[in-house]
């Protein structure tokens, strides 16, 4: 009820890059697409779920966050590698499938979804040379997520999800945030690919 909104993060898709991919950065520029005189419920996916706990902690019209899948636990290794990542020139491929095939394995799509289904065009970019990834490599460096800081800011209430499968979450990091959990049981990383009637009802 109410209509549905859905964005492509900067940088990602159809969305123009960005100077910056911080998470406060990419909750500004989200910001100015939503309706200036509405209430929102922010629904958000992994790097997704962060940019709305960012986005709740300065837009007036957010009642509600419902973020899933993200990783809160970032070992000093792994933001290095992240940060090696985003310097590295996005590989361009000699067909529009093979890209695809990379789009997918980056968002861990692949072998969840029909690499032939329409919805995955946004995913990839003809160039000069060939065929590559729509994201930016600049968004693999966003900085350190810290939790606690960012849901000291909200003032709405937070519900938090994870796949019991989700290799990339620690269910021990959420309980010590003091916020509303729920366990997508089976599920992996995309529960609202895998199982999206599971994610709905979260939201109702």
């Amino acid at each position: 009820p109410g209509g549905w909104l859905t964005a492509d993060l900067p940088g990602h898709g159809r969305s123009p890059r960005a100077a910056s991919y911080t998470f406060d950065a990419q909750a500004a520029l989200v910001a100015e697409a939503l309706p200036a005189d509405r209430d929102v419920v922010l629904l958000g996916h992994s790097m997704g779920g962060m940019v709305a706990l960012a986005m709740a902690g300065f837009h007036p019209g957010v009642r509600r966050v419902v973020g899933f899948s993200i990783k809160t636990w970032w070992p000093p290794d792994q933001v290095e590698g992240m940060r090696e990542q985003s310097r590295k020139a996005a590989r361009v491929f000699a067909s529009r499938e093979e890209a695809i095939e990379r789009y997918l394995m980056a968002s861990g799509l692949r072998g969840l979804v029909d690499p032939a289904a329409p919805e995955h065009e946004a995913g990839v970019v003809k160039t000069g040379e060939g065929w590559r990834i729509a994201q930016d490599m600049g968004t693999f460096d966003f900085g350190v997520p810290d939790m606690p800081a960012l849901l000291a800011k909200v003032s709405c209430p937070v519900t938090l999800g994870l796949g019991s499968e989700d290799r990339f979450v620690r269910p021990v990091n959420y309980e010590q945030l003091g916020v509303d959990v729920v366990t997508f049981d089976g599920l992996g990383h995309n529960p609202h690919v895998e199982d999206p009637a599971a994610v709905v009802e979260v939201l109702r």
